[in-house]
């Protein structure tokens, strides 16, 4: 998954769990300054992109996010690689 693909699954998430439509949600969005996110949340959130992605988020990283972009970057670092 290129990171692109990454920030659209990513909006889409934010989109699910707050229920705004995903055109409102972009790359600079800061989840807590323009939504009021929580850290229930920001839980949620990182429980649907574990589930969509098998990967496994840390709690410092979800509660760390400034923005979509950044959480974009703490969720490609915790794909593994692929073989080209």
């Amino acid at each position: 998954m290129n990171r692109a693909e990454l920030s659209e699954l990513m909006i889409e998430k934010v989109s699910e769990v707050l229920g705004v439509d995903q055109a409102e949600i972009g790359e600079q969005t800061d989840l807590g300054a323009e939504y009021a996110v929580d850290s229930l949340e920001l839980m949620e959130i990182g429980a649907r992109l574990e589930r969509a992605l098998g990967v496994r988020m840390q709690i410092e990283d979800l509660l760390g996010m400034r923005n979509i972009g950044h959480a974009v970057d703490l969720v490609a670092a915790r794909i593994p690689a692929r073989p080209a």
